[in-house]
């Protein structure tokens, strides 16, 4: 009887022992994953009209849908409308780049300058793991075909390891330079709309002849770039052009107004050298605007008004300048002077 248990004991563990190897097996011959594409994966957006001369991201334009990540992307097919090639957008330019970050408390030009360097690329590109469009600021209207025209066409390779998927005819129709923000150019034509643009914000200054609280329609802001170098002048003048020296605005924070640097500042201007573009990146710093996408600057005074009540006055002005050179900003007053004097 015993020896029956023990036969019994042992044809159940052989069985056992040959359903597990059976089971590995067979797990080693299962398929392994495979990465996936999306039939709900899309990009949001198919027509893209960039203003040249300035480095344009193009994000949250891509759906990820059910597609394993990471994804690749590459554009393939840069063509002009009637299908022939578009060398300008395929071949290789020097573009500069940043290799480590901007956070805008650097202390020199140079080492601002250490942390960008000059590489190699298209001047549209896609970023290769986002699906994310790119158009580099060496982009120039002289070469790369803008509004009215109607542009370019290309498609897009989507793929990982489970496959590939293609999504056909984008349209690139990049519009004119304007070197400065506020603009006084038309985005299509390129011709300038009016001479000069109002200030961001004016505050409590009263007019020296009549009293009144002067408002943007008051003061006129012109942008002149006079020469190839790399700096940036604040001038302010009165009615008939004569300048009004800046000293005039004694609150202001003349070595914390832009991210510059050797300020030189006479009775008629104050300069500074810079990096270009202004404001460099995208990203708020204590030079910016909340968003960041803007230099932000502001004039301040006080007087004693009447009933000897301290006044305080501003002046501010958001703005961006993307091409490189001397660039002078003037805040023309130029219906009457601010006042200045104590009532």
């Amino acid at each position: 009887m015993k020896y029956k248990y023990n036969l019994k004991a042992f044809s159940i563990l052989l069985t056992g022992l040959a359903l597990l190897i059976s089971a590995t097996g067979c797990l080693k011959n299962l398929p392994q994953d495979r990465e996936s594409i999306g039939t709900d994966t899309r990009f949001t957006q198919t027509v893209y009209a960039p203003v040249l001369g300035r480095n344009t991201l193009f994000s949250n334009n891509f759906f990820v849908g059910s597609s394993s990540q990471p994804l690749t992307f590459a554009i393939i097919n840069m063509r002009n409308r009637d299908g022939s090639p578009a060398p300008e957008l395929t071949e290789t330019f020097p573009i500069q780049v940043w290799t480590q970050p901007y956070l805008g408390d650097e202390k020199s030009i140079a080492e601002i300058e250490a942390k960008r360097k000059v590489e190699n690329h298209p001047l549209f590109e896609i970023r290769e793991h986002s699906g994310q469009f790119l158009m580099w600021s060496a982009a120039q209207s002289s070469f790369v075909k803008t509004q009215p025209d109607s542009g370019y066409v290309f498609d897009v390779e989507m793929s990982n390891s489970g496959g590939r998927r293609y999504f056909r005819d984008f349209r690139l129709m990049p519009l004119k330079e304007r070197s400065f923000e506020p603009s006084t150019l038309n985005a299509i034509t390129g011709l300038s709309q009016h001479t000069g643009l109002s200030s961001s914000d004016v505050g409590n200054i009263n007019g020296a002849k009549t009293n009144k609280i002067l408002d943007g329609n008051d003061i006129e802001v012109q942008f002149h770039k006079v020469g190839a170098g790399n700096s940036l002048t604040f001038k302010f003048v009165d009615s008939l052009y004569n300048p009004i020296d800046p000293s005039s605005f004694n609150l202001t924070k003349w070595d914390k107004l832009v991210h510059g640097f050797d300020m030189v500042k006479t009775n008629e201007s104050v300069k500074y050298t810079v990096a270009y573009p202004v404001p460099l990146i995208a990203y708020k710093t204590a030079y910016t605007n909340a968003v960041g996408d803007k230099a932000h600057v502001l004039f301040s005074y006080d007087r004693q008004g009447y009933g000897n009540i301290r006044q305080v006055s501003s002046l501010s002005l958001d703005f961006a300048i993307f091409e490189k050179g001397d660039w002078e900003i003037t805040f023309w007053f130029k219906n009457e002077s601010p006042k200045f004097a104590n009532d």
